[in-house]
């Protein structure tokens, strides 16, 4: 793990971990070398072992600091109590606001996963697994009290997340819709895909 001592030693450390995320997201992890991270940022290449020890640390950091800021938002953000309709578009307007603004963690988090040694593969799984755990029990709850008609629930889990991650492949501000229209509209196909029956 990074070296958290000292401010200086935290900005450093700060640098380095945007410099990889760009990097690993443009070249891809096995093609990016410590040298080239360290380079990016001005830090001396021996330097930042200091911080990383291996170019594992710092992906697997990269990808738990991402995994567990989504959880910890998720959980602010999360309204108890709502009826399942309104919960899944909640979590549906919550994933894609989100994920918008952190296209490239997304892109290594599933393209790099097979890059990640055992141990640190688990712990990522674990936390993958945690998060799905949200959207899972929303549609539970929608197919046990009638709101939703769902063929299975884990996969209809899988099958909204992966639909809803494909956006920050080809959304683009200049794009013929607004962030808010495009949200709409997924809304609306989530709702389709776990048998919500429209109103109006």
């Amino acid at each position: 793990m990074a070296r958290r001592a000292g401010s200086t030693g935290a900005e450093t450390a700060e640098k380095l971990r945007n410099a990889a995320l760009e990097l690993f997201a443009e070249s891809g992890y096995a093609a990016v070398s410590m040298r080239a991270i360290a380079a990016a940022t001005g830090v001396q290449a021996g330097a930042i072992y200091n911080h990383f020890p291996t170019k594992q640390d710092l992906l697997n950091e990269l990808l738990q600091v991402h995994m567990e800021t989504l959880l910890s938002s998720w959980e602010e953000a999360e309204t108890p109590g709502l009826a399942p309709p309104d919960a899944l578009e909640q979590f549906v307007r919550f994933h894609i606001r989100y994920h918008l603004d952190r296209s490239r963690e997304v892109f290594i988090s599933y393209m790099e996963l097979r890059s990640l040694e055992n141990e640190n593969f688990r712990e990522i799984e674990r936390l993958r697994r945690q998060y799905e755990k949200a959207p899972r029990a929303i549609l539970e709850r929608g197919a046990a009290d009638g709101s939703f008609d769902i063929i299975d629930p884990q996969v209809s889990t899988m099958a909204i997340i992966a639909m809803l991650n494909g956006m920050t492949t080809w959304y683009r501000e200049s794009g013929r819709l607004s962030i808010d229209e495009i949200e709409a509209v997924y809304v609306r196909l989530v709702a389709r895909l776990v048998g919500q029956r429209e109103e109006g």
